[in-house]
C-alpha cells in the first residue's frame, strides 16, 4: 500500500509539473486547463468552444508539447474527405514480378494526440470519420480492424459565433465528447500579460514531462478512485433528470428541454468526478467532484427546445436549475 501511495504522489507530481509547463505559456484559462487535463486523465475526448484568438489551439499544441506523445492537427474543411483523417488504400506495382497490391496509407488519425481544428467547418460525412475512432480506439479499412496507438485523445475546437459555412455536429458524435469546455475572454489584467509575452522576440521553452506509460498509468489510477453507492445514484439522479419525460425532472426541465442525456453522461460524471479528485490529491470522490464536471459533462448532451431558445434560456442555465432541484446525498465517502 506504502508503493501505491508513493507512485500515486509521484503520478499527481508529474501531473503538477504539466499543468506548469503548459501554463508557461498559456495566461489564465485555469477552469479550461483542468477540465483538459481532467478528460485527458480520465481517457476521455475534449471539445473547445470559443471565439478566435482565446489559444484554443495552442493550448493544443503547448499540452502535446508537455507530453511526450506523437501529435498530429487536421484543419477541418468543407472539402475535406473520411479518407483525408482516417487513410486510404493505393494500388502499387512490384516492378520485377508486375505484381499489383492494395497498400493502406494510414491518415492523421493514427496518432495519439489528434487536433481536429474547427470541427465544425467539414461535412458530417467527413465528422462522423472520427465516431469509431473515438469510441471504440480503432480504425476499419479493407475489412480489418487497425488499433490507435493509445493513449488516444482527440481534442477538436469549435467557433461558436459564426454560422456561415457551418455544420453543426451530430448529437451522436457531440455525445463522444466526454467534455464541452467553453472559452471566456481573459481579464484585464490576463489581457495585459498576453499582450507582453506574445509581442516580444523570446518564447517560453516547454519542456516534456509526461510519455505514453505514465499517462496510462494515470489513467488506470483515476479508475481505481472509489466512488459510494450514493454517489453512484447522485449521478444516475442527475442524468435521468435531464430527460423531460422522466418522472423526476424538474419543471424548468420540461419547460425547456427538448432531448435529454444518456447513460454515456453518467459515465462521464464519475470519470470526471474520478479525475477532479485525484488532481486534487484525494482518493475518493465527493459529491463536489461530481457537481464541478456537470456543466461541461451536460451542457453538449441536454438539447433545448423552441421556447427555451425563444425566452433565451442556454443549457447551462437548465444545468444550474437542474443542480438546485436534484438533491445531493446527504453522506459519502
Amino acid at each position: 500500500m506504502v508503493t501505491a501511495e508513493n507512485e500515486v504522489e509521484t503520478l499527481l507530481a508529474d501531473a503538477g509539473r504539466l499543468r506548469a509547463q503548459v501554463q508557461r505559456r498559456i495566461v489564465g484559462q485555469q477552469q479550461v486547463l483542468e477540465e483538459v487535463m481532467m478528460c485527458l486523465l480520465a481517457g476521455g475526448h475534449a471539445l473547445l468552444v470559443g471565439v478566435p484568438g482565446l489559444a484554443k489551439t495552442l493550448l493544443v499544441r503547448t499540452l502535446s508539447e508537455a507530453l511526450e506523445l506523437d501529435f498530429r492537427r487536421v484543419q477541418f474543411t468543407p472539402d475535406l474527405m473520411p479518407g483525408d483523417i482516417t487513410g486510404t488504400e493505393v494500388i502499387e506495382e512490384d516492378r520485377t514480378t508486375g505484381r499489383r497490391a492494395a497498400r493502406f496509407i494510414r491518415g492523421p488519425i493514427f496518432t495519439q494526440i489528434l487536433l481536429a481544428d474547427e470541427i465544425n467547418r467539414t461535412p458530417p460525412k467527413t465528422q462522423a470519420a472520427l465516431l469509431e475512432a473515438m469510441q471504440e480506439g480503432r480504425v476499419t479499412a479493407g475489412g480489418e480492424d487497425l488499433m490507435l496507438p493509445r493513449p488516444f485523445f482527440v481534442l477538436a475546437t469549435q467557433n461558436p459565433v459564426e454560422q456561415e459555412g457551418t455544420y453543426p455536429l451530430p448529437e451522436a458524435q457531440l455525445d463522444r465528447f466526454m467534455f464541452d469546455i467553453r472559452l471566456d475572454y481573459p481579464s484585464a489584467e490576463e489581457e495585459v500579460t498576453i499582450l507582453r509575452s506574445t509581442t516580444g522576440v523570446q518564447d517560453a521553452a516547454i519542456e516534456p514531462v509526461l510519455d505514453a506509460e505514465r499517462v496510462m498509468m494515470l489513467q488506470r489510477w483515476v479508475r481505481e478512485v472509489p466512488v459510494a453507492d450514493n454517489l453512484f445514484a447522485y449521478a444516475a439522479a442527475l442524468v435521468r433528470a435531464t430527460r423531460p419525460g422522466d418522472p423526476t425532472a424538474p419543471e424548468d426541465v420540461k419547460r425547456w428541454v427538448r432531448w435529454g442525456a444518456g447513460p454515456r453522461a453518467g459515465q462521464a460524471l464519475i470519470l470526471g468526478a474520478k479525475a477532479n479528485a485525484l488532481l486534487s490529491g484525494r482518493f475518493h470522490v465527493s459529491v463536489d467532484d461530481i457537481r464541478r464536471v456537470a456543466a461541461p459533462v451536460l451542457r453538449h448532451r441536454v438539447l433545448v427546445n423552441f421556447h427555451a431558445e425563444a425566452e433565451g434560456v442556454s443549457p447551462d442555465r437548465v444545468i444550474g436549475a437542474l443542480m438546485n432541484a436534484v438533491a445531493p446525498p446527504r453522506s459519502g465517502l
